[in-house]
């Protein structure tokens, strides 16, 4: 298996060097030159296998075993989910008959970023190790990992990294733009592998921070970085696996046999920020996983629904020219960046006559155009495309509060706001298309729990305050929680979101790294 750039001028890149280097040198991301197909036997051979086994099985598709033997991707699978607190690692919990959520949020830091990060971390240490054992040269590897975070991708890539052997991990957040438990999370971490800088500006004007060092030959060549935003083709596949998990755990919670006339039509209602998410999905669905549709449930940072709308995918600030800030902060980008990579598949597909050079010449295009102009317009071709899987829906803050509410009320289950999203846009698309809803026919929708309901606390207790006899640290709060905000911190305040502030701050704290 070979990976290849979104922009068409990268190609041949191994899965060890697709993930090293995180983003493609020609700006774009990486993707796998081919998508395997699953053995003609899935079905009934990986019903009954455990989350590690499954998760065995679906990476083996992608990661060639000269590349990993199967008994070393093995060891790095086990030692990535033993740190969850499910047997299940992401479980399935019943709202009612046709409702579900696939809890996402079981791992240590709370959040779904935790799936792929924990892998992530172990895959690096391992090139890294094998690298330095092999290289006669006596030059020691490192890498210097920086990332960007709207909340829950820098504490589960710091809990991923923290004392990593020759790995030092930068993340930049928005300062005043996460919320006081995904702060604590992050800045709480002392490790002096571990640096957290607080930016003045949104998580955009992180992300592009990112992606400008990244760009910058000279810095990147000094210190070798490495991507753990979803960037990163390594984060995409580890989260292919709950798809396929959720598939079998809901049949056998039904007792139905997959492969049988009874099988459930299965929708995934995914929140959605940076497309990654979803994005998984996709992938899972392209391999053969049967997935009726894969609904995009934006917040009012809508510029995924509305591309479906419009055809158009068109930066859109609110009043003060940034991005809205909402109940879902993790969800609060103007640009999706992994959004690149469907769009790939879509232009290959519906634009070049399955022509992979073109479609990256294509989406060269596509990015200069959003670079430039801040839109860019595709052809209804490629929407209906896309709308062959895809459905989606914007979900405003105030009915996040009332499904927040509402879903409580009925099963008293609490969900998180981004959750919340994802559930609101699963009513409204089970409406909307008229689905036949288990157990009278066949259709079940899933969403995806992406954190746990204590990380937004604001937004949980607005919702639920009103409601007699609701206690959020009774009822909500893990006790992992308590006593968090008073923790000693260690974070570096960043004026404005500047290239060369940025990189002052990685070498001057990478220097103290090595005296401490």
């Amino acid at each position: 298996m070979k990976y290849r750039s979104t922009r068409g001028q990268v190609k041949g890149y191994t899965f060890e060097e697709a993930v090293m280097v995180g983003l493609s040198p020609d700006g774009g991301l990486f993707i796998p030159e081919t998508i395997p197909t699953l053995p003609a036997n899935w079905r009934k051979a990986w019903a009954n296998l455990s989350y590690q086994e499954l998760a065995l099985e679906v990476l083996s598709l992608y990661i060639d075993e000269t590349e990993i033997p199967r008994a070393d991707l093995k060891g790095l699978i086990d030692r990535s989910y033993a740190t969850f607190r499910n047997k299940d690692i992401t479980p399935l919990a019943k709202i009612r008959d046709d409702h579900y959520v696939l809890e996402l949020f079981h791992g240590p830091t709370f959040a779904f970023k935790d799936v792929a990060l924990q892998f992530v971390g172990n895959l690096f240490e391992y090139f890294l190790e094998r690298r330095n054992r092999t290289d006669t040269s006596g030059a020691v590897h490192r890498l210097t990992v920086v990332g960007a975070t709207s909340g829950d991708t820098g504490s589960a890539a710091i809990y991923g990294l923290r004392n990593k052997k020759n790995v030092s991990v930068f993340i930049l957040h928005p300062e005043g733009r996460v919320s006081p438990i995904q702060e604590a999370q992050m800045t709480t971490v002392l490790d002096k592998n571990v640096h957290n800088l607080a930016v003045k500006g949104t998580f955009d004007d992180c992300q592009d921070m990112v992606k400008t060092l990244f760009g910058n030959k000279a810095f990147n060549d000094k210190h070798h970085l490495g991507a753990v935003n979803s960037i990163n083709w390594a984060r995409i596949l580890a989260q292919t696996v709950y798809y396929f998990q959720a598939y079998f755990l809901l049949h056998r919670s039904l007792n139905i046999e997959p492969s049988s006339d009874e099988a459930i039509h299965m929708h995934f209602s995914v929140p959605t920020g940076n497309f990654g998410d979803v994005l998984a999905g996709y992938f899972a669905y392209r391999m053969g996983l049967p997935a009726a549709k894969l609904i995009v449930a934006t917040n009012e940072n809508d510029i995924l629904y509305r591309f479906f709308e419009t055809h158009a995918y068109e930066k859109q600030t609110g009043a003060d020219g940034n991005v809205k800030e909402t109940l879902s902060p993790a969800m609060d980008i103007l640009v999706s960046s992994n959004f690149e990579r469907l769009l790939w598949f879509l232009a290959r597909d519906a634009e070049c006559n399955g022509d992979a050079d073109a479609a990256g010449s294509t989406v060269l295009g596509w990015m200069q155009q959003l670079k430039e102009q801040g839109s860019f317009r595709v052809s209804d071709k490629v929407v209906l495309k896309a709308r062959e899987i895809f459905d989606a829906a914007m979900v405003t803050d105030k009915q996040t509060i009332e499904s927040i509410r509402q879903c409580y009320d009925a099963s008293s289950y609490v969900l998180d706001p981004h959750t919340s999203v994802g559930v609101t846009a699963a009513e409204r698309i089970a409406k909307e298309r008229r689905l036949s809803p288990y157990p009278a026919g066949k259709d079940i929708v899933v969403a995806l729990a992406t954190a746990h309901p204590a990380k937004f606390s604001d937004a949980v207790e607005t919702a639920l305050k009103p409601v007699q006899g609701f206690n959020f640290d009774k009822d909500v709060l893990p006790t992992e929680f308590i006593g968090l905000l008073d923790k000693e911190r260690k974070v570096v305040s960043v004026d404005r979101p500047e290239p060369q502030l940025i990189m002052d701050v990685i070498e001057r704290e990478l220097q103290n790294e090595q005296t401490i």
